[in-house]
């Protein structure tokens, strides 16, 4: 079932970022994060695939209003991930999906995103759902 991210799904999605998108980091982290991100819901999407059976979070996607002045308003996908226990069952799709509808409920015509070149099954997913690759980059980053 998709619904709305809430606190207390803190630790199921801290899990999941250590899990598989290798973001360990500690649970204060992620709560403190996860109240700022919640308070600017016309900046922030989030959507929560929760089991049916556990009722726990398995899944993810955190879409961000992405603005510049050489384009169109986009959803910048920040983060999609689905819990490996709960792979290959079309989550990560209908994460996609719930998306792209609240793009245009929200008059937005356009997503992106970024993945990694090492994820190669990521990359299938956004192609069988109609992504398509645009650009080769590389990400530079400044620790201060």
């Amino acid at each position: 079932m998709l619904r709305e991210m809430c606190l207390g799904d803190a630790e199921a999605l801290r899990e999941i970022n250590a899990e598989q998108l290798g973001y360990d980091v500690p649970l204060t982290v992620t709560m403190r994060q996860m109240k700022k991100l919640l308070k600017e819901p016309e900046k922030n999407f989030f959507l929560v695939y929760e089991d049916p059976i556990s009722k726990k979070a398995a899944g993810y996607v955190h879409a961000e209003s992405y603005e510049s002045i050489f384009s169109d308003p986009m959803f910048n996908i920040m983060a999609l991930a689905v819990s490996k226990h709960a792979e290959k069952r079309g989550i990560g799709k209908a994460l996609m999906t719930g998306v792209e509808e609240e793009a245009k409920r929200r008059g937005i015509s356009a997503i992106r995103l970024n993945s990694a070149e090492y994820r190669v099954e990521a990359h299938r997913l956004y192609e069988h759902i109609g992504y398509h690759s645009d650009k080769m980059q590389k990400r530079f980053l400044k620790i201060l």
